[in-house]
């Protein structure tokens, strides 16, 4: 059932179901409870732990890349696009995410998502758990595959269409701003016009969002794009967090957008499928097993370095030891062996004793 006629159906029954009742006051007491716990079990009928983390991939693939859900989607991005005045989007075609290289040996490109608008704009959703990657480079390089795979043989460059690449983050990414939501184009460098619409990137970092959250700078009643995001912050399996305000927020507003209400519920019926959740299980251990190696390899790499400095070190105070037996000034120690004066001191007055 639709997430229209499902409310239509709930006002007709509750209006069925009070129509009887003579005494005004007692209607509006017995109508304030039924919302009320209709507010207590409309949404959470699992335990908030259950929801899987919609910053995984695989979650936000099954719930946003869904043809089912294709309605929400377009919510979604049309809330992020707005920023940049971009024409709201009114319905999207789910392309295939598999973008191969000219060549047998090119990279192959496997997408999150990605989707062409009634407009013939192609928009690309990039989810990044972990920072695993140089996520800037990467994000181009996505871009010029989205964007030059439709030109075939015999095809002008002008009917190349544009191309817009969303990288929703896990991590904190531009250390030049506090901001959670940038975007770019190209622009010319002294009057800044635009040279083109055919290229534009957004960059949305879950990490700052969360802290504007905290400090109370975020309106998810009158910004439907923060509504949406809190929504992807919600659930955060990498830190073992839930967010039960952020919940507790949305579900209110749920009540009154039927596409947040709809997303809930996809949500939750995603999360409880067991054969889906096997398969989120599997893809959060491996991202987490590959943070845990990656980590571990840069762990390895520092002690590596450090135990070469120490050998160094170690080195250098040998070689000053037997310039300092031969009777060497300790300015010409330092020198030679690049000591600190101060540790050639030490390193002497240590002989000395």
């Amino acid at each position: 059932m639709a997430v229209a006629e499902l409310y239509n159906k709930n006002t007709l029954d509750h209006t069925a179901k009070f129509q009887v009742l003579e005494d005004g006051s007692e209607y509006s007491r017995r109508k304030r409870e039924s919302k009320e716990n209709r507010k207590a079990t409309l949404l959470k009928r699992i335990p908030l732990e259950r929801l899987m983390d919609l910053k995984v991939d695989y979650a936000f693939k099954q719930l946003f890349g869904n043809e089912k859900n294709k309605a929400i989607t377009v919510v979604f991005l049309n809330a992020i696009l707005q920023k940049t005045g971009r024409n709201q989007i009114k319905d999207i075609s789910f392309v295939n995410r598999e973008l191969g290289g000219e060549y047998s040996d090119d990279k192959q490109s496997r997408l999150d998502l990605l989707v062409v608008t009634e407009a013939d704009e192609w928009i690309n959703v990039e989810i990044q758990f972990t920072n695993q990657y140089d996520m800037i480079k990467r994000s181009i390089y996505y871009w010029s595959k989205a964007y030059t795979n439709p030109l075939g043989k015999g095809m002008a460059y002008k009917e190349l269409r544009p191309v817009i690449a969303i990288n929703i983050l896990n991590f904190d990414l531009l250390e030049q701003t506090e901001r959670f939501h940038t975007s770019y184009h190209l622009y010319d460098d002294e009057e800044q016009f635009k040279l083109t619409n055919v290229m534009e990137f957004h960059f949305i970092e879950m990490g700052k969002l969360i802290k504007d959250w905290k400090r109370d700078k975020l309106d998810p009643w009158n910004s439907v794009l923060a509504r949406w995001l809190l929504l992807l912050g919600m659930v955060d399996h990498r830190n073992g967090k839930i967010y039960d305000d952020i919940y507790k927020e949305l579900e209110e507003i749920a009540l009154k957008d039927p596409s947040l209400f709809e997303a809930f519920q996809n949500w939750e019926g995603l999360s409880t499928e067991q054969e889906q959740r096997i398969a989120y299980e599997a893809r959060l251990k491996r991202i987490m097993d590959e943070e845990a190696a990656k980590r571990e390899a840069e762990l390895r790499i520092q002690e590596a370095e450090r135990k070469e400095k120490e050998a160094e070190q170690k080195a250098k105070e040998s070689i000053a030891r037997r310039l300092l037996k031969k009777g060497m000034e300790i300015e010409f120690v330092a020198d030679s062996t690049g000591l600190a004066r101060n540790t050639v001191m030490d390193i002497r007055d240590d002989m000395g004793k």
